[in-house]
């Protein structure tokens, strides 16, 4: 027997988990197997025109490695095209739930729904039934208000409201790349940073302003500052770069890959009158960080 969800779960933040959570109770109980059914890539970036404006939480090996950490059981990853966009509620059912992964119970988000929406069609629960599975809807996941969505988290990161993010996503929010060269003026004013080229560019970069954060190299954690946006002070270039200063760290990790994890933004990017005052603020910041980072280990949601 299998116990399965399906859906895009891009975060895999706290609402998924609460269907989540009912998917592996359901599997307990009935001695089955757990699974999620998801896609890639985002329907979005298939069927809409504004595709390359969307940022997503989790690249697919990110999005696979949460669900397994969650205890599911298998993750069946389907590729999304504009025929499957086509299908209807019946036909997915049929030729994917039933047919090429044999789901006998599936488990549904308050709102989740899926098939062509130009083509009216009874309740997933109706059309399911009719292929010998059980439905089951779970209620709406929500904490003071909020309720837990990708697209509520995206905006928060987009903000610079990392801290409010993490609390909805249930652990914090990281981006992965390598160490590229950069213009070295940090090190010229005592603050090395390594410059981070992503490694999935559709991975959304929360919004311009300096953060604590947790930096892992070299397989080793190390207290940060990343400075995400221009450098008004030093360089009058508009583009954006991500760059990170690792407290305690001297090593040089060019082409090394390099994930840090966002805890909590400090300020804003502004523009200083001299390099000296830039380093003084920077030396402010490296106080501040080195008392505000406890462990790697504490998430600190709130």
């Amino acid at each position: 027997m299998i116990i399965a969800a399906t859906g895009f779960f891009d975060g895999v933040h706290r609402g998924h988990c609460h269907v989540i959570e009912r998917i592996k109770e359901e599997a307990a109980k009935r001695r089955a197997e757990s699974a999620v059914i998801t896609f890639w890539p985002h329907p979005r970036s298939v069927l809409q025109q504004d595709a390359d404006d969307l940022k997503l939480l989790t690249s697919a090996d990110e999005k696979r490695d949460l669900l397994i950490s969650c205890g599911i059981d298998k993750v069946h990853v389907v590729d999304f095209t504009k025929d499957l966009s086509r299908l209807t509620s019946s036909e997915f059912i049929r030729d994917y739930l039933k047919g090429r992964f044999g789901v006998d119970v599936l488990v549904i988000g308050y709102d989740h729904h899926f098939g062509r929406r130009d083509v009216v069609e009874p309740p997933i629960e109706e059309v399911a039934a009719a292929f010998g599975i059980e439905c089951i809807r779970v209620d709406k996941c929500s904490e003071d208000g909020f309720v837990f969505s990708s697209t509520k988290i995206r905006a928060l990161l987009s903000e610079g409201d990392v801290s409010t993010a993490n609390c909805a996503l249930g652990y914090r929010y990281g981006l992965r790349g390598v160490v590229v060269a950069g213009k070295k003026i940090g090190r010229k004013i005592g603050f090395p940073t390594a410059n981070i080229e992503l490694s999935d560019p559709r991975k959304l970069v929360p919004g311009s302003g300096v953060y604590f954060v947790w930096v892992e190299v070299m397989g080793r954690t190390y207290k940060g500052i990343c400075n995400i946006g221009t450098r008004p002070t030093v360089d009058s270039s508009p583009s954006r770069t991500i760059e990170t200063h690792i407290l305690d760290f001297n090593d040089d990790i060019y082409g090394l890959d390099l994930k840090m994890e966002f805890v909590e933004r400090l300020r804003d990017t502004v523009r200083f009158p001299t390099e000296d005052h830039l380093r003084l603020q920077l030396e402010n910041d490296r106080k501040r960080a080195e008392n505000f980072l406890t462990s790697p280990s504490e998430i600190k949601l709130r």
